[in-house]
């Protein structure tokens, strides 16, 4: 195990809220925070927050009162329905009622710039099947980018979306890098499923509720065990200086983006044999 994977929590949360990683700890190179919410049924909480925060549904139902505005938002599949997400700058109160027991994945940074808190729901953010056709099907994944800078002002500083890996397949494929860190949070079709995530030239195995912190400029290609859906969120902070935009492809590996490009396949088994 390495200082970029968190693996304390593999039984669970506990029901309220339990930080993962904290936006100042030293080994957080992000300065982002991430934590998971538990909710029972008929609980209402009141968040008044004191920087940007996103909070992002993973199962149950909950009305979520922004301002003058509430929404009905709900989730029964993290692999088979899109995202529900609520984004708010410092300063706002958001409510919360649980119609049932809910869980919440909970993001923060400390930027204090207004906007305009907003909620996405499955239908704004695109279950985006990328990879298709790419050496034969291998990293074929569904990627649901909530927010970035193409439906964000420039005062968000937080990019948030979901990956799902399928059994035996690839994501975040070819190995790619940018100059910004980044957190992956992971589920799976089962409790015993588990896949590997690189870190550069290292790679660790990840299972239910493990976290890692991705470092700046490390390569980070991501593989799902057969048999198990992988599923991870991912989150990243603009740079003063750099807003993260496309990420850089590693050089020799880039040739597997490309349309029919040839590569090794086994010969037809024959079945007279």
């Amino acid at each position: 195990m390495t200082k970029e994977h968190i693996t304390a929590h593999r039984r669970g949360f506990d029901r309220g809220f339990t930080p993962i990683a904290r936006q100042l700890e030293p080994d957080n190179p992000s300065r982002i925070g991430i934590g998971a919410w538990r909710l029972t049924a008929s609980e209402r909480s009141v968040q008044h927050i004191t920087c940007e925060t996103a909070w992002l549904l993973m199962n149950g139902a909950v009305r979520v009162t922004v301002g003058e505005r509430a929404f009905e938002l709900s989730r029964d599949s993290l692999f088979d329905e899109s995202a529900s997400c609520i984004h708010a700058p410092a300063g706002s109160t958001i409510t919360f009622d649980a119609s049932r027991d809910t869980e919440i994945m909970v993001f923060d940074c400390a930027n204090l710039r207004p906007f305009e808190a907003r909620v996405f729901t499955p239908k704004e953010v695109p279950n985006e099947p990328r990879g298709r056709g790419q050496v034969g099907d291998r990293a074929l994944r569904y990627v649901r980018t909530i927010f970035d800078r193409s439906n964000s002002p420039e005062a968000v500083e937080l990019v948030l979306g979901e990956v799902v890996t399928f059994p035996g397949g690839w994501s975040s494929y070819p190995p790619h890098h940018h100059p910004q860190p980044e957190i992956y949070h992971y589920r799976f079709t089962r409790p015993q499923g588990y896949g590997h995530a690189e870190l550069g030239d290292n790679v660790v195995k990840v299972m239910e509720y493990d976290t890692i912190h991705i470092p700046a400029g490390l390569d980070h290609a991501q593989c799902a065990a057969p048999g198990y859906g992988m599923y991870y969120s991912w989150v990243i902070r603009h740079l003063p200086d750099r807003p993260y935009t496309i990420p850089d492809f590693t050089a020799e590996h880039a040739w597997t983006l490309q349309a029919g490009a040839p590569f090794w396949r086994p010969r037809e088994m024959d079945h007279n044999e």
